[in-house]
């Protein structure tokens, strides 16, 4: 499932590219999650703006201009894209012709933007602006970007106090911190010495400081490797991630931890694998 730093990377892909482009068609396979929520054509003349990311959210701003009929000069609105469980952006000059699992185009005058999504969990979403529904109620629910000055350790302690969830169930809710998926939960805690299945509300305020440096780390070498590949994320251009392979828990189960030599263990939680060092990461 992309997290952060595979929607990360995924923007910055695209995103420099599109801006500023004039929108001249927009193509539906599919249905996704939700409906787009507007009339396709109502799309074709607008500009696209500065795309941006929250969470796992990608906002494309689309502008109406004066040339268009109906529309005020200026107008706002955009779309709100999710990658869902298998979904993938491609922005090419020219795409090939559309498959079965191709579900979004938007075509512009500097190429298309293509969404792929086989299992159709994803979604492409009009809305007014972010502070609207359905932007504002999707974006809403989460919580503080891992990269935000305000995320730190008393913030973290504060968000999972009274919490008798296990942290690592705590940080994949994503109403407090947002994007750290199971990889990068995984990473996180074994970087701070925190054993997953320890209760949220139980943590430390030395320890929380050290977990939210920790997340902060891992997602930001996630995001140099391009993120983590392990069946077939791709960002817009088709270049993998390599995270996966400098993981230090994730995936390892047996190996000898490298800080300790102690086997890597591997348990469920929350119908998730699980990876930890029993010896270095503490209840």
């Amino acid at each position: 499932m992309p997290e952060l730093p595979e929607v990360e990377v995924t923007r910055r892909s695209f995103a420099p590219a599109i801006a500023g482009a004039r929108v001249l068609d927009v193509r539906l396979g599919k249905p996704l999650r939700w409906p787009l929520g507007v009339a396709a054509d109502r799309l074709v003349g607008r500009r696209v703006g500065e795309a941006v990311r929250r969470g796992k959210y990608i906002w494309l701003p689309l502008r109406a201009t004066a040339e268009q009929p109906g529309h005020a000069d200026e107008e706002e609105g955009g779309l709100l894209l999710h990658l869902g469980m298998s979904g993938s952006l491609a922005f090419r000059e020219q795409q090939p012709p559309a498959g079965p699992h191709d579900h979004f185009e938007l075509v512009t005058d500097r190429g298309v933007l293509r969404l792929t999504d086989p299992r159709r969990f994803g979604a492409v979403v009009w809305s007014d602006g972010l502070d609207v529904e359905p932007a504002a109620k999707l974006l809403g629910r989460i919580g503080r970007e891992p990269f935000d000055i305000e995320f730190h350790g008393p913030y973290l302690h504060d968000g999972f106090r009274g919490r008798r969830v296990a942290v690592k169930q705590a940080i994949l809710a994503g109403d407090v911190v947002v994007g750290a998926g199971n990889i990068y939960a995984c990473e996180a805690l074994f970087m701070a010495g925190v054993d997953p299945r320890a209760p949220a509300g139980k943590l430390s305020r030395p320890r929380a400081a050290k977990l939210a440096g920790a997340l902060r780390q891992v997602l930001g070498e996630a995001l140099e490797a391009g993120g983590s590949t392990l069946r077939d994320f791709k960002d817009a251009h088709g270049v993998a991630g390599s995270f996966q392979m400098q993981a230090r828990v994730y995936g390892r189960e047996g190996e000898p931890c490298r800080t300790c030599g102690t086997p890597i263990r591997r348990i469920v939680q929350g119908q998730r694998s699980t990876f930890f060092c029993p010896s270095c990461q503490k209840r």
